[in-house]
């Protein structure tokens, strides 16, 4: 049986968790989010499994999707590996 892929850091994982929490919070499917977010559903899958290292514009399309302030996803966010 294939493992899954690890994050590729304890910081993507961590905003992955952020992002799929908040996503649960306002009751959206990986699929609704990407839409609204206007990214590809696999792109939020990979994020919230912390396989993404994204660019500000995705962090900034995904803050504005999830109703949140960037800085939200981003405050206190571990370091680089």
């Amino acid at each position: 049986m294939p493992s899954t892929p690890a994050p590729l850091s304890d910081a993507t994982a961590e905003f992955g968790r952020r992002v799929r929490a908040r996503r649960n919070q306002l009751g959206l499917s990986q699929e609704a989010l990407a839409d609204i977010a206007r990214l590809h559903w696999t792109f939020v899958g990979q994020v919230e499994r912390g396989r993404r290292n994204l660019t500000l514009h995705n962090i900034l399309k995904l803050a504005a999707a999830l109703e949140l302030d960037p800085g939200e996803l981003l405050h206190g966010m571990p370091g680089p590996p």
